[in-house]
């Protein structure tokens, strides 16, 4: 798709209520391509419960409207002028953080989804995906899941069971100490499982399933669940190839 030069924003307009009447999910995108939002803006108007209330061409302008219209979720591209998707990501992380980030980006380079994961994004999906697929994604992240394509999940694996093997030093004495349940419940948010489906697992409710997943994030001084999931590869806690 051709880039279209400049960048226009869409007015702000009240979030309506989805079809289980609660209220939608206020989206904002980021890319530099004009068609590419368009496009996107279109399939996910249709959604019932997702609401595109803005638009960014750049980096530094998708800062000032994440400023101005606090979204509950931003896609965004990684690779955009004057500031990149990532240098964005880290500044919203800082004046918004109750937003959720995904990269969507053509980008499939391992040090591109590295990036990103540690500026503190909450997924990160092809651009090839179907537009069912990105809407299915923005429920996910809203409810506090992590998102990531399967060919990107497999390199984030690997290359942090390298990285173990590179340290093959002992356990830090001082890291945080995790109870048997924590640690249980960190294993299974490492395989890509949502807060229900460890609850069924390990026969809890998912709501402290979620109390779980936040005390393992504040123990770990984490923010996200991948970064969970490399905490979790790292201090062998599980093994990658079994993930």
């Amino acid at each position: 798709m051709d880039p279209a030069a400049g960048a226009s924003s869409i007015a702000p307009a009240p979030s309506g209520p989805g079809p289980d009447g609660a209220d939608a999910i206020r989206v904002l995108v980021a890319d530099d391509h004009a068609l590419f939002r368009r496009g996107l803006e279109m399939v996910l108007q249709q959604e019932g419960d997702i609401d595109v209330v803005g638009e960014a061409a750049n980096g530094a302008e998708a800062i000032s409207r994440a400023e101005e219209l606090l979204p509950d979720v931003i896609l965004m591209d990684v690779r955009m002028p004057k500031i990149t998707g990532i240098e964005a990501c880290l500044s919203i992380k800082e004046i918004v953080p109750s937003s959720k980030i995904v990269m969507l980006t053509i980008s499939d380079e391992e040090s591109d989804l590295f990036e990103a994961v540690r500026a503190g994004a909450n997924g990160y999906l092809l651009k090839d995906v179907p537009g069912e697929e990105i809407a299915a994604g923005i429920r996910a992240v809203h409810t506090g899941q992590s998102l990531i394509s399967p060919s990107m999940a497999s390199k984030l694996l690997a290359e942090f069971a390298l990285i173990s093997r590179r340290d093959a030093e002992a356990p830090n004495p001082h890291a945080p100490k995790l109870t048997v349940r924590e640690i249980e419940v960190l294993r299974l948010v490492a395989r890509g499982m949502a807060n229900r489906e460890i609850g069924t697992v390990l026969f809890i409710s998912e709501n402290t399933v979620k109390n779980h997943v936040r005390n393992i994030l504040e123990k770990l001084q984490l923010h996200t669940r991948m970064e969970a999931a490399m905490y979790a590869v790292r201090q062998n806690i599980i093994d990658p190839r079994q993930a």
